[in-house]
């Protein structure tokens, strides 16, 4: 199991992703959410995306999930089944 951290590098990309992501969390142009709110928003929404490809997979074709939800962070390959691969 991963220790716990207090401290965040934030690094130019990482910087760059925070500011993309915050404005996904943000209720406006005049919202500045905390990086955790963020932080956490992204876990969450990484949990239910893999919830929902476990739920669709018996109902859709492998090919059709991958298509649909592939990302950089969340990768399908298409196989008999889907298998995933954490980054």
């Amino acid at each position: 199991m991963a220790t716990d951290r207090t401290s965040l590098k934030l690094t130019d990309e990482r910087k760059i992703l925070f500011d993309k992501a915050s404005e996904i969390v943000s209720d406006g142009p005049d919202d500045d959410p905390p990086r955790s709110d963020v932080i956490d928003a992204a876990l969450t929404h990484l949990i239910e995306s893999e919830e929902n490809l476990q739920n669709v997979r018996d109902r859709y074709p492998p090919q059709t999930v991958k298509d649909c939800s592939n990302t950089s962070v969340l990768q399908l390959y298409y196989r008999t089944s889907i298998e995933s691969k954490w980054r």
